[in-house]
């Protein structure tokens, strides 16, 4: 018979510890949850404030009780700490989509129509569709995972505590709500290192992953902060921006801000950035959203250090640079030679914006801002929309979905597959051919972002980064695959992909498929890819081969 291991509370101990865990994920999402109530009381929806107060109270009853009765578990070890990254992630998408869901039955019948604003086409609030619990779900995955794609299509007309929750999750999730916990709960050691790496980041900035994560999180508010302002700023110059209320581009502002920075892509206007119309608020979105593709180490040494060479002297840094730039400029050249079918997605020439009309503008002046806007947005996994991408051609579709399929920096805020594993994928090729001609006695190191790799780490590495590339694009075209089935006649495989692209790799433009009137498998599976595109595939894998076989080897 097998030998029975240690029990906690009754349980095995490996499911205490996960039971544990997850649990402070729990906790830690209901306290964000209260905070919240005082936003619905301030705007005085008390709908939405008995909402998220009970939603608050059920995620801090089974979060805090599973803490507590799990409480003498052993700390997490390497397999743990992936079983709990995928389980949290899930479990805290699945709490988080109460405030959704329980607000929406909670709103009187009359404040789905006092939520429109005054002048718009449709005549109810997106707030009825999260009476779905499917819809609501997938909004909380889609704010957690930092996807950005929505079922509240029209944003304005939500009450303004949903529209808070959408954009603190997103700038939460953004830096991970794992990250959060270990940087506040979690004692220093090798369990808070486990569940760091669980959540496929490696990178410290100090030895301690408890003082890293802290030191992150401080970066990320200073740079929230200073993203408010300038967006601020930015709106009130801006045609829409200047007819707003103080109070109304200040709001805006801070959501945007949050939701950029975190690569989330959450808007609470219509059209995303659309609707401003502004060639200067997309220019000051750039920065935001590049901010958040670069790796945290990365802007520590600059803040600290005041290295600003790192920009360049860094593998992924660099290379995420000359992809902005070289990709806004392919993009740019394959628009302009189909103008026919992007002229469409212009909204103001920029010539009227810096009054130089009849000198530059027309459709070719927004053939280049477009591209420039969303290949940033695409490649940072962001996901703000400025033009109607459905009416792009099929290859400004390609382009954006390989974008997105391949993403930013490892050690940001971002999804995809990520630019250092396809860096090593390349010279992983490259190393597997010029090994045919050396003996196999020949000692090789080769150097890769400031490391000296020897024969077996390079092979260790290049076989990690093809593995998890490979099941990455393996999921990627199955589920763009099924996806055409189930989206209707009117879209193509084009659309299909760049749509799955866009939810694996948790960026958020689309081409029209998503949307509360979508299939409701095809929603289901868009859970999924938003949960495995976040975690990158191995701890999901783990997860469920722990829900198969258990966690011994």
């Amino acid at each position: 018979m097998p030998r029975r291991g240690r029990m906690v509370a009754g349980w095995p101990a490996d499911l205490a510890v996960i039971g544990r865990d997850v649990g402070s994920l729990l906790a830690m999402e209901s306290l964000l949850m209260a905070v919240s109530v005082l936003v619905a009381i301030g705007f005085g929806e008390w709908y939405a404030a008995l909402a998220f107060f009970i939603a608050a109270g059920a995620t801090a009853g089974v979060g805090l009780g599973a803490r507590k009765a799990f409480d003498e578990a052993p700390a997490p070890r390497m397999k743990h700490g992936m079983i709990i990254a995928a389980a949290g992630w899930f479990a805290t998408a699945a709490f988080g989509s109460l405030p959704f869901f329980l607000t929406a039955h909670f709103a009187p019948d009359s404040v789905f129509t006092a939520l429109v604003p005054a002048g718009v086409e449709y005549t109810q609030s997106s707030l009825v569709y999260f009476r779905n619990p499917l819809h609501a779900l997938f909004e909380s995955m889609s704010g957690w995972t930092g996807s950005g794609l929505t079922m509240g299509i029209h944003e304005p007309s939500l009450p303004r505590t949903i529209q808070w929750w959408r954009s603190l999750i997103q700038w939460v999730g953004g830096v991970g709500v794992i990250v959060l916990t270990v940087s506040i709960l979690s004692r220093p050691g090798s369990g808070s290192y486990a569940l760091y790496r669980g959540e496929a980041r490696e990178e410290k900035i100090h030895p301690s992953v408890v003082s890293t994560v802290r030191t992150v999180w401080k970066i990320f508010v200073g740079y929230t902060v200073l993203s408010v302002v300038v967006l601020f700023v930015a709106i009130r110059a801006s045609n829409y921006g200047s007819a707003l209320p103080l109070w109304e581009a200040g709001w805006q502002a801070l959501n945007h801000a949050m939701t950029g920075l975190s690569t989330g892509g959450f808007a609470v206007t219509d059209n995303s950035i659309g609707t401003y119309n502004s060639p200067l608020i997309e220019t000051v979105l750039l920065p935001i959203m590049a901010l958040g593709a670069i790796a945290f180490p990365i802007h520590y040494t600059i803040l600290r250090n005041r290295e600003v060479d790192k920009l360049w002297t860094d593998l992924q840094t660099r290379w995420l640079l000359a992809i902005f730039a070289v990709g806004v400029a392919g993009l740019t050249i394959q628009n302009l030679v189909s103008l026919p079918t992007t002229a469409g997605s212009a909204f103001v020439e920029t010539a009227d914006y810096f009054g130089l009309s009849g000198i530059i503008g027309g459709p070719e002046t927004d053939a280049i801002r477009d591209s420039a806007f969303h290949w940033v947005s695409a490649l940072s996994c962001t996901g703000f929309q400025a033009a109607p991408l459905g009416q792009w051609s099929d290859g400004g579709k390609l382009l954006l979905s390989g974008a997105m399929t391949l993403g930013g920096a490892a050690g940001s805020t971002v999804g995809g597959i990520k630019i250092i594993r396809g860096y090593t994928i390349s010279r992983g090729i490259q190393w597997q051919f010029s090994r045919v001609f050396l003996p196999e006695s020949t000692v090789v190191n080769i150097e890769m972002n400031g490391r000296r790799l020897s024969r077996s780490e390079m092979d260790r590495e290049f076989s990690e980064a093809a593995i998890v590339s490979m099941l990455w694009v393996l999921l990627l075209v199955a589920s763009s695959v099924l996806l055409v089935n189930l989206a209707g006649p009117e879209f193509t495989y084009a659309d299909a992909l760049f749509e799955v692209a866009s939810a694996q790799g948790n960026v958020g433009i689309s081409t029209g498929i998503t949307g509360p009137s979508m299939n409701p498998y095809a929603e289901a599976m868009f859970l999924f890819n938003m949960w495995i595109g976040r975690l990158e595939i191995i701890p999901v894998l783990v997860f469920f081969r722990s829900v198969l076989y258990g966690l011994n080897p």
